[in-house]
């Protein structure tokens, strides 16, 4: 059992390189647990290989991208049974205050929408043909959204998109594949301490560090949450202020310094 009495014995982590992914990948790491990680850098998905495999862990590194739909059905074919796959990839941009160039939001939706359809897809099709685990079910499958996806924020169009959309994908997929003995998680953290928010010009309230992060996406994916949502207080203000009139927001964000331009992955 994993080091924090984590039920799953066999993980599939997207983005496991760095940021969120990599905490993910390192809370599930115990003696008997077997870790399917992926990532882009192949030294820093080894480096994380390595702390996983100190910590007890079989590691099962393999250098991919997300948007490669062929590759990762393949991957995850070959993965042999997965008690929970994490969709954890994802690139992070803004119109630094001007318009968003085309090419960026092309590449915004390929990596957090395309690149979660071509984990979550295959990843429902092998645990549908498995048999249930210890908890009773095929599996668990976590998307890992943002509450930026309760905001339409004019200084991250793609991204706030990008996130809202596999957020209500996640949900809406949950319903209908229970019946198939398979959850579906939304995970919608806030601000998280990685590369991604490194650059941000902007106060990011209530910033928590990956560890705390993937401490309560664990946590409330093991407690069989739909969405789980954190923390509490920036996610009701993202409620709050995602429900104002589209004007009122434009005119609140229009104080504010925009995300940074070009992608920047976790």
């Amino acid at each position: 059992m994993a080091e924090r009495g984590w039920p799953w014995r066999h993980v599939l982590v997207t983005g496991a390189s760095a940021g969120l992914g990599r905490a993910l990948a390192l809370d599930c790491a115990a003696p008997g647990v077997v870790l399917h990680l992926s990532g882009r850098d192949g030294a820093r998905l080894e480096a994380v290989a390595a702390e996983c495999t100190a910590r007890g862990a079989t590691v099962r590194p393999r250098v991919l991208d997300v948007r490669d739909a062929e590759a990762m059905a393949g991957w995850i074919a070959g993965a042999g049974r997965l008690d929970l796959a994490i969709a954890n990839a994802g690139i992070s941009a803004g119109t630094g205050g001007a318009t968003e160039p085309a090419a960026q939001a092309r590449a915004v939706f390929e990596t957090n929408v395309t690149g979660v359809l071509n984990t979550v897809l295959p990843a429902l099709e092998a645990m549908a043909a498995q048999p249930p685990g210890p908890e009773g079910l095929r599996g668990r499958i976590a998307v890992i959204a943002s509450l930026a996806a309760f905001v339409a924020a004019p200084g991250a169009p793609a991204y706030c998109a990008s996130k809202a959309t596999v957020q209500r994908w996640a949900e809406a997929l949950d319903a209908s594949e229970r019946l198939r003995g398979i959850r579906l998680h939304a995970i919608c953290p806030g601000y998280v301490r990685t590369g991604m928010t490194a650059r941000n010009p902007f106060p990011m309230p209530l910033l928590m560090d990956a560890e705390v992060a993937a401490r309560r996406t664990l946590e409330g994916i093991r407690r069989g949450r739909l969405r789980v949502a954190y923390p509490l207080p920036l996610y009701w203000a993202a409620r709050l202020v995602g429900g104002l009139p589209p004007a009122w927001r434009a005119a609140l964000f229009s104080r504010l310094p925009a995300k940074p331009a070009a992608p920047a992955a976790g």
